[in-house]
């Protein structure tokens, strides 16, 4: 049986908030969704190891967009933008549009067969929660983005996971956005 070789590489994932909607021409999108639910949307843009969430409420929206190297995230309308090593946390309330924002985000290296086995949790995971999902081989091996939320009156709940399996990368986010 022929083992899989994985470079031991750390990627490096950037999340960026904005007080803004973007625009697509800054990314290659493979997976769009775009949902209203009560006073306000949501759209989900999917790209391989990379995603953008937009959050609306009214005339006001934030949108959350996490690239990975070598993806230059646009700097006009940034509020905030952080490396995604290790663990971090941010929230911050715009009280001038009553949104709110609080993220969480985790990025780990895995062995190859717990990335393996992650990899399938994932997928069954994402195949039975309806998500919005970008699977795609390189010469490393499986990756997987996954972009799942819940939606709830006044807030939404947006989990992501990318899988890479160049160096068994795994990085989670889960962000709350809520209006007022």
């Amino acid at each position: 049986m022929n083992q899989l070789i994985r470079p031991n590489v750390t990627l490096t994932h950037h999340l960026g908030l904005y007080d803004r909607a973007l625009h697509p021409e800054h990314f290659t999108m493979r997976n769009r969704r775009v949902i209203r639910h009560g006073a306000y949307d949501i759209e989900l843009w999917v790209m391989r190891g990379e995603h953008a969430v937009r959050f609306g409420h009214r005339d006001a929206c934030l949108t959350e967009a996490v690239g990975r190297d070598g993806t230059r995230l646009p700097e006009s309308g940034m509020v905030t933008s952080f490396a995604c090593n290790g663990e971090h946390d941010f929230d911050r309330s715009f009280n001038s549009t009553g949104l709110s924002y609080m993220t969480t985000v985790q990025s780990e290296q895995l062995s190859e067969n717990l990335f393996e086995a992650t990899l399938a949790e994932m997928r069954d995971y994402a195949e039975d929660a309806e998500a919005a999902v970008e699977a795609w081989g390189d010469e490393s091996g499986e990756n997987l983005t996954v972009v799942d939320f819940q939606r709830f009156s006044k807030e939404v709940h947006v989990q992501c996971y990318h899988l890479i399996a160049s160096g068994g990368h795994v990085l989670r986010s889960q962000t709350i956005f809520e209006h007022g």
